[in-house]
């Protein structure tokens, strides 16, 4: 069966092209996520595999010109390549972002949670088209920017927000990470002590 001319043409080519597609695009999307974070070397090893996938598909449409079900999996290839690379991407949630929230309510209780959770909070008194505001600045990381959206919508339901990817920060946003890391190290440390 797989012997068959026919069939390889027909079929096994044009699955082999759609599948490296899908692949190739998927680590691009991914590879070009790694650069606009700054991870050098693993955008670098995403692109080895992503052109090398890309030079076998390349090489079975120029070997098979004439079947036009090749180009069409080239191209359905390539757009669930963007599809599955987004979705990897969304899963991953790789990175640090800045949240701006805007609201004509009083800010007062949203920051308190936002504080009692760990999270650094600027607050600033602004004016805005109906009048006063606050604005509420606070880095997060990607991966809590559900929940913090759901807290937002909790305490300040016509609040405005936005979001923005936050390339490089000076300092660590997370101290309390930290300071519970260094916390437990220093329990750790009493228990050996003991000893």
């Amino acid at each position: 069966m797989f012997g068959d001319s026919a069939f390889l043409g027909t079929i096994v080519i044009p699955v082999l092209i759609c599948v490296a597609r899908i692949t190739d695009v998927t680590l691009g999307t991914i590879r070009i996520i790694y650069v606009s974070k700054g991870m050098k070397f693993l955008a670098s090893l995403l692109g080895f595999f992503e052109i090398l996938i890309w030079l076998f598909a390349i090489g079975q449409i120029m070997g098979n010109l004439t079947n036009l079900v090749n180009y069409f999996a080239y191209a359905l290839g390539f757009s669930l390549g963007v599809f599955v690379g987004i979705v990897i991407e969304e899963k991953l949630s790789l990175g640090i972002l800045m949240l701006r929230i805007i609201t004509r309510k009083d800010a007062a209780e949203l920051v308190d949670f936002l504080k009692s959770a760990g999270f650094g909070v600027t607050t600033v008194d602004a004016n805005g088209v109906y009048g006063p505001v606050d604005v509420v600045f606070t880095i997060i990381k990607r991966k809590e920017l559900l929940n913090i959206t759901g807290i937002i919508k909790k305490y300040n339901p016509n609040a405005v927000y936005s979001v923005e990817d936050v390339r490089y920060v000076s300092r660590d946003p997370f101290p309390s990470e930290h300071l519970l890391k260094k916390d437990f190290r220093g329990l750790f440390r009493f228990f050996r002590k003991g000893k």
